[in-house]
């Protein structure tokens, strides 16, 4: 009993003691609540106080330009750029290229300075238009305004070195599967045409002042550069220091300036090319030709020892030969750069030019033995007493030919005029004889000459004291005139 008594006790002091607690939490809780909406209250007010504002802060390639209030300004300074272009630079798509970007914040309180800002927009925008680049080997060579442009220029490029109805021959011919039928003699035609170079194109935006027309376009491709420079020669200037100063050489200068040459004399103020052309593009054209042709003959000499040294005899005439031949020629820059056969035919054979050529040596040093020194013919006046003086040869007239040959080997010591003798040429025969061939009609050797027995001297005439045509002939021995009957055989 006295334990049921206890537990009774203790349940109702923890019933009062539960609802104590209770009413503790909920005071806990309605404070906190009232805090709360005052709290919000209070912030609600304070928001009421105080709006929040866009500004707008501008950006160019990543580098900030500045704060805008009003970014509406920034795309009337755009739109005005691009205006102000169109007339310029008609039929050309045109946009802003600066690479601009834009960043908003809302902010309390707005801080901007839109006039730099606006200022430095002006500045730094640049209007741009796409544009087709034409590439060398993947590098940018020049900008042209379309795809359609692009073409124009690679056809008036070929059309620089080959004519419209060509390349329309060779474009029909890439775009046929028929054989080409075979060249006809003295016919020429186009076979290929090559780019030397990787040439391509690309869509891209630019500054519109870096595009030119398709005839610019097709100018710096072929000389490298749109402009010529030129010199004006000043005092002291000569062709090797122009060159110098502009590192070419003289013949550099020579070639891109044809009016002048090595022996010009350059003027004060003259003007001179020092533009050497270094094309971008180098376009070489093959070209197939038919032609007949003759086949030059040759010529042979033949040495032998049965002649005597510097005698000739032609054995054989030459004749020239014909055959046809088909040609592969090749033109760079409009240059012929090479040749080659292509295939070749043989008409007539050429025949050898032959030359018989004497290498036997001729003796200097006569025989002794004397031949006859004329073509025939007889002697018309002796050695001896004559018209009141000494006859001091035998004269020879009437022969078969006109020929005087030399009587024995020798050299010739004299030839030419002289006196009553006329023409006259003296042999010694370098063993103690000289003879003397006078009243020649003309001398057919030289002061010097080594001649041999039999070879020609002279022709017969009249020159000197003569009463007709006729061979004075004279024989000397050690110094004493003897009678040329003792020793001619």
């Amino acid at each position: 009993m006295f334990w049921k008594r206890m537990n009774e006790e203790q349940k109702q002091l923890n019933v009062s003691s539960n609802r104590k607690s209770n009413m503790v939490k909920k005071a806990a809780v309605s404070v906190l609540l009232i805090s709360s909406v005052s709290f919000n209250m209070a912030f609600a007010n304070e928001r009421e106080d105080t709006t929040l504002k866009e500004i707008y802060h501008i950006y160019s390639n990543g580098q900030y330009i500045g704060a805008l209030a009003d970014k509406s300004e920034m795309q009337a300074i755009i739109d005005q750029k691009v205006k102000d272009s169109s007339s310029q630079y008609e039929n050309l798509p045109l946009k802003a290229g600066s690479n601009l970007s834009v960043v908003s914040e809302q902010v309390f309180t707005p801080s901007t300075n839109d006039e730099a800002t606006l200022q430095k927009l002006d500045e730094l925008i640049e209007v741009e238009a796409t544009a087709f680049a034409l590439l060398v080997n993947d590098e940018m060579a020049v900008y042209v305004k379309d795809l359609d442009a692009y073409q124009e220029v690679i056809h008036k490029l070929k059309l620089h070195f080959v004519s419209e109805e060509e390349l329309n021959v060779l474009e029909a011919q890439k775009s046929s599967t028929e054989v080409l039928p075979e060249l006809k003699e003295g016919e020429t035609r186009i076979a290929d045409l090559i780019l030397k170079q990787k040439v391509s194109g690309v869509t891209v935006d630019v500054n519109p002042n870096k595009i030119v027309s398709p005839d610019d376009a097709v100018k710096l491709l072929l000389d490298g550069t749109l402009e010529q420079e030129t010199y004006k020669v000043a005092e002291g200037d000569v062709l090797g220091t122009v060159a110098s100063k502009f590192n070419l050489t003289t013949s550099e200068l020579l070639a891109i300036n044809p009016d002048i040459t090595e022996s010009s004399v350059l003027q004060i103020g003259q003007e001179l090319n020092v533009t050497v052309l270094k094309p971008l593009i180098n376009v070489e054209v093959h070209y197939e030709k038919k032609a007949v042709e003759e086949i030059k003959h040759t010529k042979k000499v033949i040495e032998i020892d049965e002649m005597y040294k510097g005698d000739t005899k032609v054995k054989q005439e030459g004749t020239d030969g014909k055959k046809v031949a088909t040609y592969l020629i090749r033109k760079e820059n409009g240059i012929q750069v090479g040749q080659s056969v292509k295939e070749e035919t043989i008409l007539v054979q050429p025949t050898d030019h032959i030359v018989l050529k004497g290498t036997k040596v001729i003796p200097s040093r006569g025989s002794g033995v004397f031949a006859w020194p004329a073509e025939g013919g007889y002697i018309s006046s002796k050695m001896g007493h004559r018209w009141g003086r000494q006859h001091e040869g035998i004269d020879i007239a009437r022969p078969n030919g006109f020929n005087i040959k030399s009587a024995d080997n020798g050299t010739v010591v004299a030839a030419g005029w002289d006196g009553t003798y006329g023409k006259r040429v003296i042999i010694d025969h370098n063993n103690g004889y000289k003879t003397t061939y006078a009243h020649l009609s003309s001398i057919s050797v030289d002061v010097g000459d080594v001649v041999p027995q039999g070879s020609k001297i002279g022709v017969m005439g009249s020159t000197g004291r003569s009463t007709g045509t006729h061979l004075h002939f004279e024989v000397d021995k050690n110094g004493v005139t003897i009678n040329p009957l003792t020793v001619l055989d």
